[in-house]
This record gives C-alpha cells, structure tokens and sequence, in this order.
C-alpha cells in the first residue's frame, strides 16, 4: 500500500514522486492522461511541457539561474532532463519538448516504488497524506472538490501559449540570427518590423476575433504570459517597448535598429521548430496565420502548432496553506507546482520539491523547516506566506523576494551577484541539516566560475556620464 497520493503528474508531481521515493516511502502517483485529455497536451508524457520550452536564464546574476541551481543540488530529475535534452538557446536552459518528457517519464518508471496510475482523480481523497500536484490544468471535477475542501473557490487566470513554425518555411533573406547584445551564440532568429509594418500588425492583433472566455469566468491573466493582442490593448507602443523591443538587436543587413522585432526561438534540438517568442495569443486558430503571416519572414510560415489559450487553477496561498503547503484546514493535504500559487516551470519544480519535504517530514513526526529566505526557494515560500491575501497573484522568483543586504553594494549587477553567493551559500547550508543522504552523489559546481564579480555594469546615465566626461577632457 502506497504511503502517498500524489495527483497530477507533471513537473511537481513528478518531482514530489521521485523524492518520496528517494527517501523510502512509496507513492502512488495519478495522472489522468490519455483516459482525460486536456485543451494544451498533445501526448501521454508525465511532464510535458505546453506553454514554453525554456526554462530561462541560467546566467548566475539572475533569479532563474540561481533557482535552476538549488534545484539541480536537490538532485531536480526536471533538471538533469532538461541539461540533457537542451537546445541552443543564448543564456537561457531550453530543452527539446519531446526528449524531456520521455526522459522524466522514463525517469518516474524506474522506481519500483512509484505507482503510475492513468485515470483521473475527480474527488480529494478523504485519507492522506494527499499531495495535489494538478498545476494549471486540475479537472473540473477536482477543482470543485478542492472548493469544497478551502472552503474559498479557487482563483484562476488564463495562460496562453505561442504558435510555432517549422524553420524551413522561414524567410532567412529577411531574418537574421542574434541574440539581444550580442550576448551568448546568436540562436534566435530576429523578425525585423519597420514603423509602417508594427502598426498593420497591432491593427491586425486588436481587430482579430479572439477566444472569449465561458460566461462564468472572467479573464485575468498572469503578467509573464499575457496574450499579445491583450498586451496591444494597453497602447499602440506597447508591445514595441515589451516583447517586441528591438534594443540590441540591430539588422545587421542595415546595421540599423528596427523599430520592432519578432523573436523566434528553437524548439528542438535539430532546429526544425521555432517558437514566436511573446506571441502567446487567444486569437482563433483561423485567425493566426494572417495575422503571424504579417511578420516579415513569415509570410509563408507553416504553423505546426497554432496559440492557444487555457484556464490555470491555483490557490489562495496566504490565506490557505500553512507553512509546510498544507492546507490550514486539512494538515494532511499538500499542494505543490503552480497550484500551490506560483508561475514558472523551474518554480512548479521547486515547491513539487518542497511539498514532498514536508510530507516526509509529517511522516516521520518531524517539522518541516523551509529554506531560509535569502535562497530562490526560500524567498518564493515566504511570498506564498506573507503576500497580500487580498491581492495575491501567482509569482516568479525574482531578487526582490530576497532580503536586502545591510550594507550598500553599488551596482546592480554586483548586488545580484552578491545576492546569489549568498543564496546558494545558505541553500547549502540548509541542504546539509536536512538529512537528504541521496544527494551525495550530487557534485557541487561553482556558478560563478569565470564571471568577473568586480566591475559591475554601467547603467545608462553613468555611460552618459563617462561619455560626456571623455569627451570634455
């Protein structure tokens, strides 16, 4: 007999599973694929990924790369698969969607003590230790049985996901490859918009007929991936100066700046898929291809997977979960990936991460201790305690969830590298008093290898400065 229940069998649960089973205690792990299909999946993989195939930035400066870091020293399989099955992406870690999800589902199969069952869950279990794991997607029929148990409906807001093109239906003579400053290998290719063509573009965006939501819901979408035409919504300029920014990204045909740029981003291995960054829509299928079709260089673009737009259930976490991701209500019932209250692939992994802690923790009649607040995990878990009840939102990790160091570290390069030392610093030390024997075969690397820590770089009012100086003297 399994000592947990585990629902949902996507990156959390994924990683709750493996840690339970890592430390002795046998699951049984529930997901409802292919006997319940939903509106993003396209296959019967255990984490698959449906949004993005980027798990950001690995760069040591920033909230992502540290957060990737403190999961690959827990020993994250979401992490390992990913390092394996990565395609080249600039700074940021992004992976072949495919590979990935045979990786961890194969991964998950290898422990005999994780039970994979294929049928949906439509109630909470009345007995626990019950780890929900659901992420966006939970079912109808389990969110209203979740109601039941919060005793609070759950919150939701829409997530949308951007189409993909196959590269050779791509107009190379108009793209050109760079990465935004030069930064990294020039893996993304760059769509370059003169004034004229953005605004036909945002006409187009704002006068396509779109997904309404059912009559019941209303649409309250997460910052980090509004749809493009509600983006376009706020202004005229707006996607110039957010996803369509072409700061950086000089034509080097013209050696000009545009005055817009579609990024597209690979999405397998071989370079056969790319991604329109910031293009996540709601706009109907049929409506995307004359819309995209306007970007230059796609004007005969074969769109092998169309936007699409979907519910993501979460919970109230302040004002819900205990410390430990119980429920206040219910000490036995866990919740852990975006459910929880958080966005993010690298953070759904994270708290799937945490939830199992806690669990083992009850199960030995221990209390779970969190992270201290100075790492990524940490911070995150602290936000999801003390965030405004009223107010609150889904989050990604960020260097604002971090305490502040006492004395002033000018630059804000240096404050963030200080700030990650510091983070993975105290994750060790936490990991250490954590009884985790496991990771004993997990290698210690040195984020910081190779970065130059000590001249932090000039904002854009100092280059002025010096420019004006200089040319003074």
């Amino acid at each position: 007999m399994a000592d947990v229940t585990i629902i949902g069998g996507g990156l959390a649960g994924c990683e709750a599973a493996r840690v339970l089973a890592q430390a002795g205690f046998a699951s049984t792990l529930f997901e409802m694929r292919p006997a319940r299909p939903t509106p993003a999946h396209q296959s019967d993989r255990l984490a698959e990924l449906v949004c993005s195939n980027s798990f950001g930035s690995v760069l040591p400066h920033t909230s992502k790369g540290v957060l990737l870091e403190e999961l690959r020293r827990l020993g994250s399989i979401v992490v390992r698969a990913a390092t394996r099955h990565a395609v080249p992406a600039g700074a940021s870690l992004a992976v072949d969607r495919e590979g990935f999800a045979g990786d961890v589902t194969g991964a998950i199969g290898a422990f005999d003590s994780i039970e994979v069952r294929r049928e949906e869950v439509t109630a909470v279990p009345a007995t626990g230790p019950v780890l929900v794991a659901t992420g966006p997607l939970t079912s109808d029929a389990l969110a209203a049985s979740l109601a039941t148990h919060t005793g609070d409906a759950s919150l939701y807001f829409y997530d949308a996901i951007a189409p993909i093109v196959s590269a050779e239906s791509i107009d190379r003579s108009v793209v050109y490859a760079k990465s935004r400053y030069d930064k990294g290998e020039p893996d993304f290719l760059n769509c370059p918009l003169d004034e004229e063509q953005y605004h036909a573009f945002v006409d187009a965006l704002l006068a396509a007929e779109s997904v309404a939501p059912k009559d019941f819901e209303t649409a309250c979408y997460f910052e980090g991936c509004m749809p493009i035409e509600a983006m376009a919504e706020r202004g005229r300029e707006s996607l110039a100066f957010g996803p369509l920014r072409p700061v950086g990204l000089n034509d080097p045909k013209t050696g000009r700046r545009p005055y817009a740029v579609v990024q597209l981003r690979r999405e397998d291995r071989d370079g056969q898929l790319y991604n329109l960054v910031g293009c996540q829509t709601k706009m109907r299928y049929g409506e995307q291809p004359r819309v995209f079709g306007m970007i230059p260089g796609l004007q005969s673009a074969d769109f092998v997977r169309l936007g699409a737009v979907h519910r993501n259930t979460f919970l109230n976490a302040p004002r819900l979960l205990a410390d430990d991701l119980s429920l206040k209500t219910r000490r036995d019932l866990f919740f852990g990936g975006l459910v929880a209250g958080t966005e993010g692939y690298a953070e759904s992994s994270a708290l799937g991460v945490m939830a199992a802690l806690a669990v083992r923790a009850k199960l030995r009649g221990e209390t779970f201790v969190p992270p201290p607040r100075t790492t990524m995990i940490g911070g995150l878990m602290a936000y999801l305690r003390e965030a405004d009840a009223e107010h609150f939102q889904p989050m990604n990790v960020n260097f604002g969830l971090l305490p502040p160091f006492e004395e002033k570290i000018k630059g804000k390069r240096a404050r963030r590298l200080a700030a990650a030392r510091r983070a993975l610093t105290d994750f060790d030390a936490w990991i250490a008093e954590q009884d985790l024997g496991w990771l004993e075969g997990v290698p210690t690397e040195d984020l910081f290898e190779g970065v130059d820590e000590t001249v932090p770089r000039a904002g854009r009012r100092a280059r002025r400065r010096d420019a004006a100086k200089e040319a003074g003297d």
